[in-house]
């Protein structure tokens, strides 16, 4: 071992050493032979979730059966679930509501937004770098509501809103390169417009402040299997701000939104707050695994986990610097703190086989075709030397190579 490598690894044990979040790691199933750096993709498991399950199959649902709708408190699930994350995302209780899919949840809050919007607002911007399916679901949206879809650069958004934008959808974290993009100011650029604000909160909700209250966002959506470890097709969140809610419109009005689900009415009739983004029965199963995997949160700020984020990704930078031979990698993720999420995206040729050795190898991060490798860095269970030893084999890989 090098003296470089050396010292870095003394570093890294001195840094866990003094990491007050470091002892959350043994709260998740991990192994030691493996770095995990794909909790941006899906988050490890809480080692207490499978028997928090077993109860919910064999008790409650094996038991109580149909009694559990009331006595397990499942029909009260996706409001109490909600205000559990609203803390995470800086948000007061009453105003995100946990269901369905991310996809779903971005095609409520476009339609309900434009919906909202005043007469002659007929263009909706939508973050030209966004993750595809909201691309996907923002033209629908607007073919629904006769909106035209504007593309537009986040740094851009500010300029471009006018007396026509009836909304922006913006990512708060670019999925490729970890940029963090400006959620005050282009919230208060919109508002300034008199346009609403919808947020994507994928890649940033559990790693850094959000701030939606103290912001003044409109509406946001989030996945939970991420940062937050609720588990694969965990299902996503909608938040509603307060001011909205009466307000809101859903496209998709289903009976349990209805202010009265069991009268069964052919009319329908919105329930009151975040309830309206209800639509169907919850996915009951999935839904208490990501209750169960919030406890991981408690007693966690949200700032603790940001701090040791961005120490995290320097320390991972700094290796991959002294490592890796020059011009074999090139760092996309930006490296001003302010401007960055919470993972390190690094354009490297032969990226596909790169991170199939990195795998084969106990490193495991993702990849974004064609030549990005995607390392995400989860606070509660990701520690200094697994950044150091990811950055070593790296370097061992690329030397290989």
């Amino acid at each position: 071992m090098s003296e470089t490598s050396e010292s870095y690894i003394q570093r890294a044990k001195a840094l866990d050493a003094a990491d007050t979040l470091a002892g959350h790691r043994a709260k998740f199933a991990l192994d030691e032979g493996t770095v995990y750096l794909d909790g941006n993709s899906l988050g490890a498991l809480p080692a207490h979730v499978p028997a928090r399950m077993a109860d919910v199959i064999t008790r409650q649902w094996g038991e109580l059966r149909i009694r559990s709708w009331d006595e397990s408190g499942w029909w009260t699930a996706p409001e109490r679930i909600g205000d559990r994350i609203a803390p995470i995302v800086g948000a007061a209780p009453g105003q995100i509501v946990v269901g369905d899919s991310t996809s779903v949840n971005v095609f409520k809050a476009v339609v309900a937004a434009a919906r909202m919007s005043g007469d002659g607002r007929d263009e909706i911007l939508v973050d030209a770098t966004t993750f595809p399916t909201d691309g996907y679901i923002a033209q629908s949206a607007a073919r629904m509501t006769g909106h035209a879809i504007v593309p537009c650069d986040p740094a851009d958004m500010a300029a471009a809103a006018s007396d026509r934008t009836a909304l922006a959808l913006v990512n708060h974290v670019d999925y490729r390169t970890g940029c963090l993009q400006d959620l005050p100011g282009i919230t208060a650029a919109l508002h300034a417009a008199g346009a609403l604000a919808v947020w994507d909160l994928c890649h940033s909700a559990g790693a850094l402040p959000v701030g939606l209250d103290a912001h003044g966002v409109d509406l946001a959506v989030g996945c939970t299997y991420k940062y937050l470890n609720g588990g694969p097709g965990s299902p996503a969140y909608l938040y509603v701000a307060e001011r909205h809610q009466a307000a809101f419109d859903s496209p998709l009005p289903g009976w349990n939104s209805h202010a009265d689900p069991f009268g069964m009415t052919p009319g329908y009739a919105a329930a009151d707050g975040a309830l309206r983004g209800r639509v169907g029965t919850p996915d009951i199963l999935s839904m208490l695994a990501l209750e169960a995997a919030l406890d991981v949160w408690d007693g966690v700020a949200v700032e603790d986990v940001r701090a040791k984020s961005l120490a995290l990704t320097d320390f991972f930078l700094e290796c991959v610097e002294a490592y890796v031979p020059e011009g074999r990698v090139t760092s996309v993720t930006p490296g001003a703190a302010a401007e960055r999420g919470s993972q390190v995206a690094l354009r490297c040729a032969d990226a596909p086989a790169v991170m199939a050795e990195l795998i084969k190898r106990g490193v495991v991060g993702d990849l974004r075709r064609p030549d990005i490798l995607r390392f995400g860095f989860t606070p509660l269970y990701v520690g200094f030397a697994d950044a150091e030893r990811a950055a070593r084999i790296l370097a061992e890989v690329l030397r290989s190579a």
